[in-house]
């Protein structure tokens, strides 16, 4: 039922973000630090530099984002691609290869209502703490250059902003079209990657099925969701890259900003090289890999057809 498929999308999406969220934080930040404004070198450099100056639930910033819109999200993800699969498929027969791909198609499309808003803000919280680093140490070198007044002097505290401050600033000053920045990107990576990811899935997920009409093991499921999620992760990375460019607000010193996506492709590629369309792309694979991997597990076990079910009997 779609209830059902709503609570198990929503459950999933809790879980698997509270695992992977300080990883996807380091792909953040990786992905927004270009040449000669390096602040971290490698994944666990990054979290073990925000630990050191933000604390350990500095690696949850911008998670409260996340775990408010992640349900309706994953939720609508999941539930889009099964309907489109149901009406798709003809008189119950295996949907082609074709029909699956247009099946990840319209339930990415459906995602981004909530993706694009949810990225947009998450991103201005996850990257405040690299910009807020690189401020600081900048400050100390111009001290040190300075007066010894000067490097006596306390370096500024960061401001911390929050989700809300940063929805009402651009309600006011550009609408809700504010919140949905970066949306042509957004779609170029949302609707590719559920065109690799739910096809692969459906089928690695068939090779653990020993009857057609019998589930296959929840281990089945996690491996079929890690290895769908990673590859599809990888493989639109670049234009995750740019979307994280397009959707940051706030730039560290001598960093580049973007007009749109052709703009933002060329200045990267010219810049900073092919290469730079990879960065954080290790990161999003074991960010996905695990996100998917639980989702596809809760969504097949179905919990909430479980809890929908004792309602009757708890209520009797």
């Amino acid at each position: 039922s779609l209830p059902a498929k709503l609570i198990n999308g929503g459950i999933a999406g809790l879980i698997g973000v509270t695992c992977v969220f300080p990883i996807d934080l380091a792909k953040t930040r990786l992905q927004n630090q270009q040449n000669g404004q390096r602040m971290y070198a490698s994944l666990s450099d990054c979290l073990i530099k925000t630990i050191r100056s933000e604390g350990y639930f500095g690696m949850y910033r911008g998670a409260a984002v996340n775990l408010t819109l992640v349900t309706p999200e994953k939720a609508i993800k999941l539930a889009a691609n099964d309907f489109f699969r149901h009406h798709l498929s003809k008189d119950g027969k295996k949907l082609t290869l074709l029909r699956e791909m247009l099946a990840g198609c319209g339930a990415g499309t459906c995602q981004v209502i909530v993706t694009t808003p949810m990225e947009m803000l998450k991103i201005q919280l996850q990257d405040a703490g690299r910009i807020a680093a690189q401020k600081k140490l900048m400050a100390a070198q111009a001290q040190l250059s300075s007066s010894p007044a000067a490097a006596a002097a306390k370096p500024a505290v960061e401001t911390r902003t929050t989700a809300t401050q940063i929805t009402r600033e651009l309600l006011r000053s550009k609408g809700i079209a504010g919140l949905y920045k970066g949306l042509g990107a957004t779609l170029l990576r949302d609707v590719p990657f559920s065109i690799v990811y739910f096809p692969l899935f459906a089928n690695l997920n068939k090779l653990g099925q020993k009857d057609p009409n019998v589930k296959a093991p929840f281990y089945v499921s996690f491996l079929s969701g890690c290895v769908a999620g990673s590859t599809a992760a990888v493989a639109v990375n670049p234009c995750d890259v740019i979307k994280t460019r397009l959707q940051s607000l706030q730039r560290g010193v001598n960093e580049d900003t973007y007009s749109g996506i052709l703009d933002c492709t060329k200045k990267i590629w010219q810049r900073e090289g092919p290469t730079a369309f990879f960065k954080g792309a290790y990161c999003r694979a074991l960010v996905i890999a695990p996100l998917f991997g639980i989702a596809q597990v809760v969504y097949f076990i179905g919990i909430a057809e479980f809890l929908l079910d004792m309602l009757p009997k708890h209520r009797a």
